[in-house]
């Protein structure tokens, strides 16, 4: 008994003390709004996706899903009323049955950011009349006059993947497995184009890198009169097999992945060239050993068969021209950078009217200029210099007298804009003159244009409303909007765009903002190469507005290596990632904090994802003076354990820039943690391996720190497409940062 009185005193005791023990604990969160965003895909379920606009500018197909349902469905807008409708359903085709997709297109999904189901692509034959589409690993035809659809018979053994219309509309090809194969529309009859293909020496297919990081997911091309295909194939032979288990299913053999690491064995390319019925394969010839990367492959029409190849260090380009029957390579053009070269694989485009093609090159200081070629290569004219900021070249077309040159770029990095550049011979005078912004609006725009340059479609979001897709035709006459049927926010990002000395940053305050009050400050972080986080775009601060609600100023900077601003600006970072982004992160923020009162420089935590996730992580190691608290999600903390071609283009080959390496890590500075630390990684990550994670909890615990981790069982770095893990991740966020931070004061 008295034993028995005891424990309940003891208990009443624990009770009693139990608020004073952790008297920062936060309160719970309303994640209505997050699990609103998750269940929409950020709100862009309903929203249209994908226009294309038919070959005889009539109509413009696109895809679109219910508001409240990931699948998506084609639809039709006719140009002449500008009214909409829906043609085809994946449930249609489907006849009721589930949605089925292959390890095979799961991967390739999450290599292009996909995350609804239905209808990831579909593709017009070369009069409109036909569509292709793929589905559930099946393949259809819609013949759009009758709205029949007939199932293609593809053969049994692998999955089909990347399908293409012959340039006449008879055949179809597709990977099936590891070889390319066609089907012959006449008598719905398959025949193998490659033979041979296996896991490690694959035909058609483009390789991990060449997806996630060179933006080329095909790895087969057509020649313009559909007598022949030229064909990657990647050799894996003695690159490094990495495996994904998912812990909660032990039963369950681990995915397996060739993943070639900095100073490890590459996948050995070559490109060849083998007619439709099949037979021997012409090889094409290059330097393979010193150019190892095939990293774009163009064959158009009254032009040779083009390739873009690279060297290891990505410091050199050529363009080469192929005789395809002798295969012989000729040297178009090279260019050169002590750093590295950016990709454009839109380019080159040919157009007869110019008498030789467009090419985003680099002029005499290394920064982009569009420029006009002859057939052989050599430069006649500047069509836009580098200080309109042309980024992307997105069509070319000729009318009766002139030739257009459409491009997204502009001199703001916060936005991005469209522009039609008009040229009449190869004597113009280079210059904005002759350039007609087709967006105004301060925002993002895209466009997609139909053959002659008409009708097209631009895509645009801007810091008030969510993406809308409007159509025009090619005098720029508005036809009308592609309707959406999504949910629009409650939440109206509160987000202004300031310049602070050289760095664009985002603020996001809340709603009920005082300015007499001193608010935590959250860093949300990106930082790395190839992407710009300070956009005036509202898709990017929506749920920066909501944790804003939660009591903080969140804030974001777009340090040095960011592009947008220059050769020098962007390639500053080469083989310092460990130093000057963190560096001109806590720049930018403590510029901030001098002219805006409200931030508390004293209460600032850090958030990011990937290489947000790196510079968290980073920052709250080597800067415990700045940051007070950081969540790092799936981070890199050893760049020897992420893929070539990203790394070594930012940080050089091993052994001989192991000192980057080194100083890059953060395996090193896990003795130096002062702060709390918050790690989040998804197990079944086949892009930033867990790995990276364990490593540095483990380097953590055994130095005697104090962290949380979380892992996210089963989830990709895709981590947003599953909607229970996203809003119970931020909520999170928002409780470690409260606990952690503290409240306005």
């Amino acid at each position: 008994m008295k034993t028995a009185l005891l424990a309940l005193a003891l208990l009443s005791l624990c009770a009693a003390l139990a608020p004073a023990a952790e008297p920062n604990t936060p309160k719970p969160v309303d994640t209505s709004f997050l699990k609103q965003f998750a269940e929409t895909r950020r709100f862009m379920l309903g929203r249209p996706q994908n226009p294309k606009p038919a070959p005889d500018g009539k109509t413009v197909l696109f895809l679109r899903a219910d508001a409240d349902k990931p699948q998506l469905k084609l639809f039709e807008f006719d140009c002449a009323s500008g009214k909409s409708a829906e043609v085809l359903s994946p449930a249609t085709l489907l006849k009721g049955g589930e949605e089925n997709l292959t390890a095979e297109e799961k991967a390739r999904r999450e290599r292009m950011r996909l995350s609804a189901g239905g209808f990831a692509d579909f593709h017009f034959d070369s009069t409109g009349k036909n569509v292709l589409l793929p589905l559930s690993g099946k393949l259809f035809v819609f013949e759009r006059a009758t709205g029949k659809v007939t199932e293609l018979k593809t053969g049994a053994g692998g999955a089909v993947v990347d399908p293409k219309w012959s340039p006449d509309g008879k055949k179809v090809a597709y990977v099936r497995g590891f070889d390319v194969y066609v089907i012959d529309l006449a008598t719905n009859t398959e025949s193998a184009v490659t033979k041979g293909g296996t896991i490690t020496k694959t035909h058609g297919l483009a390789e991990f890198v060449a997806q996630e990081e060179m933006g080329r997911f095909t790895g087969y091309w057509w020649s313009p009169d559909g007598k022949h295909i030229a064909y990657e194939e990647a050799d894996h032979t003695g690159v490094e097999t990495w495996y994904v288990a998912d812990p909660l299913k032990p039963d369950q053999k681990p995915a397996e992945q060739f993943y070639p690491r900095p100073g490890k064995k590459n996948v050995s390319v070559r490109l060849g060239v083998i007619s439709v019925e099949g037979g021997e394969t012409k090889w094409l010839e290059w330097d393979r050993k010193e150019y190892e990367y095939l990293a774009a492959v163009r064959w158009e029409e009254f032009a040779a068969l083009t390739l873009q190849v690279q060297d290891r260090k990505q410091q050199k380009l050529l363009l080469l021209s192929a005789d395809t029957k002798t295969g012989q390579t000729k040297k178009m053009l090279e260019e050169k950078d002590a750093a590295w070269i950016n990709l454009s694989p839109e380019v080159p485009k040919f157009n007869s009217a110019l008498g030789g093609f467009v090419w985003l090159g680099a002029d005499k200081d290394g920064d982009s200029e569009i420029q006009l070629r002859n057939m052989e290569g050599v430069i006649q004219d500047v069509l836009v210099p580098a200080k309109n900021r042309p980024e992307k070249v997105l069509s070319v077309y000729s009318t009766r007298f002139d030739t257009f040159i459409v491009y997204a770029g502009g001199a703001d990095p916060t936005q991005q804009h469209v522009y039609r550049h008009k040229t009449r011979s190869l004597n113009v005078n280079p210059g904005s003159e002759n350039d007609e912004a087709l967006t105004s609006e301060p925002g993002v725009h895209t466009a997609v244009f139909g053959k002659s340059g008409g009708p097209f479609v631009i895509t645009s979001t801007t810091t008030k409303a969510m993406p809308k897709s409007v159509v025009y035709n090619r005098e720029g006459v508005k036809l009308g909007e592609l309707p959406s049927v999504a949910k629009e926010p409650e939440l109206v990002p509160n987000m202004t765009v300031a310049k602070v000395g050289d760095y664009y940053t985002a603020i996001v305050r809340p709603k009920n903002f005082d300015p007499k009050k001193k608010y935590p400050v959250i860093l949300d972080v990106y930082g790395g190469p190839k992407h710009l986080h300070v956009i005036q775009a509202m898709r990017s601060w929506l749920v920066p507005q909501w944790l804003a609600e939660q009591g903080f100023v969140v804030v974001a900077v777009d340090n040095r290596g960011t592009p947008g601003r220059g050769r020098e600006w962007e390639r500053s970072v080469y083989q310092k990632f460990g130093t000057l982004p963190i560096e001109d992160q806590v720049k930018g923020l403590l510029l901030l904090c001098d002219k805006y009162p409200e931030l508390d420089r004293d209460r600032v935590g850090i958030v990011g994802w990937s290489f947000g996730g790196y510079m968290a992580a980073n920052g709250v190691l080597r800067k415990p003076d700045v940051f007070k608290a950081a969540v790092a999600g799936a981070p890199v903390t050893d760049w020897e354990d992420y893929d070539t071609h990203y790394t070594e283009r930012y940080m050089g080959l091993l052994p001989e820039s192991k000192k980057a390496y080194d100083d890059a890590s953060l395996l090193p500075l896990a003795k130096d943690l002062k702060r709390p630390l918050l790690l989040v990684h998804g197990t079944a990550d086949d892009n930033v391996y867990y790995r990276h994670s364990l490593k540095l909890a483990d380097a953590l615990f055994r130095a005697g720190k104090d962290f949380e981790s979380l892992p996210l069982a089963g989830v990709t770095h895709m981590y947003t497409s599953d909607p229970v893990v996203m809003e119970r991740l931020w909520a999170k966020n928002a409780g470690f940062f409260k606990k952690h931070l503290g409240e306005p004061k």
